[in-house]
């Protein structure tokens, strides 16, 4: 197997290529592959020379270009409002999704709304890299029912929908007129191609809440962000884990051009594609759950063949990566074996 080739002899896909891809205009030489986007060498500690160089010698088809969100609790040392925590309150020591400053309504929503951190924060778009000819894609984590519960924690979140509908629309409106201001910047200042950005709505069955919970919450403000993205030209992608099949007609609804993972064994990626693939783009999650940790190098390429049967379509919509970050105990043989199977059986000659 090839894994010491370089860049130069496995070349990215144009801009123009990808583009096509993504609006269902025809299928590009193979399949495109962005595994870089979800391997960090970093996290492989005495591997991570091998990672990378493994990572060298195939091609990512995309620049991933990353804007200066606010931290939770930090703010940079030009800007001390530049965060979403305005009270130094004591986030620390709980479960992530239980670590919400925000802890009362009716006293901490009237400041959080007065210090709510600017779009216009010039270090917002500091991560620019010249253009090389591929699609400049800016990313952020954390939507909007992730930027939820990261200030309310899980447990209000998940009840404020019920018990305090209109401070979560004050809150979602002021998160809507930042994301606004944010991709207009990166469609100025960047030169972006698309926006990418995450919101986990599923559990491994189902989703977190009803479609009339997203109906009422999120889609109004999904629809202003995703329009005002088709507006300036570009695309819009969505991560988004777990089972979220009762969601799929609304995201298509709203225009989200490209969606990630289609979660493996959360969800029928044959049944999907054979719905779906038509009119959104799939943004395949190789499963880094159960099988590129622990299945053997075959049993990886099998599911790359399976992935790409499932899903490849003469007219584009379908493009190939991890389901979520690769995690330490990943062997390299695996992903190795997941890189060298998806550039060759992806090839349309």
């Amino acid at each position: 197997m090839e894994v010491n080739s370089t860049v130069e002899s496995r070349p990215p896909l144009s801009r123009e290529a990808l583009r096509r891809v993504i609006e269902g205009r025809g299928h590009a030489d193979r399949v495109p592959l962005m595994v870089h986007f979800w391997v960090s060498p970093g996290a492989f500690g005495e591997r991570s020379g091998d990672v990378s160089r493994l990572l060298a010698g195939y091609p990512m088809d995309m620049q991933a270009i990353w804007f200066k969100i606010p931290a939770v609790d930090e703010a940079p040392a030009d800007d001390p409002s530049y965060r979403w925590n305005w009270c130094d309150a004591a986030s620390r020591g709980r479960a992530l999704d239980n670590a919400g400053f925000l802890d009362s309504w009716e006293d901490d929503l009237a400041p959080l709304l007065t210090d709510f951190p600017s779009a216009d924060y010039p270090g917002l778009t500091a991560d620019n890299p010249p253009g090389d000819g591929r699609y400049r894609l800016g990313c952020w984590w954390y939507f909007f029912f992730e930027r939820f519960w990261s200030i309310r924690g899980m447990e209000n979140a998940l009840t404020d929908f019920y018990l305090c509908p209109d401070e979560v629309h004050a809150l979602f409106g002021r998160l809507t007129d930042f994301y606004l201001r944010m991709i207009e910047r990166g469609r100025s200042e960047l030169k972006l191609d698309g926006i990418f950005t995450s919101d986990d709505l599923g559990t491994q069955t189902s989703t977190f809440f009803s479609p009339q919970v997203f109906d009422e919450f999120f889609a109004p403000y999904y629809k202003k962000v995703i329009d005002r993205t088709h507006e300036l030209g570009m695309h819009f992608w969505l991560h988004t884990c777990g089972n979220i099949e009762a969601f799929l007609p609304r995201f298509i609804d709203l225009g989200v051009d490209v969606l990630h993972p289609i979660q493996k064994y959360t969800m029928d990626e044959r049944r999907i594609a054979k719905a779906y693939g038509d009119r959104i783009t799939i943004w395949s999650g190789f499963d880094v759950q159960r099988i590129i940790p622990y299945g053997s190098p075959e049993d990886v390429r099998r599911e790359v063949r399976a992935l790409i049967d499932a899903y490849r379509r003469d007219d584009g919509r379908f493009m190939l990566t991890l389901g979520n970050g690769a995690t330490p105990d990943t062997p390299l043989a695996s992903l190795a074996a997941l890189l060298d199977e998806a550039y060759r059986y992806g090839r349309f000659d």
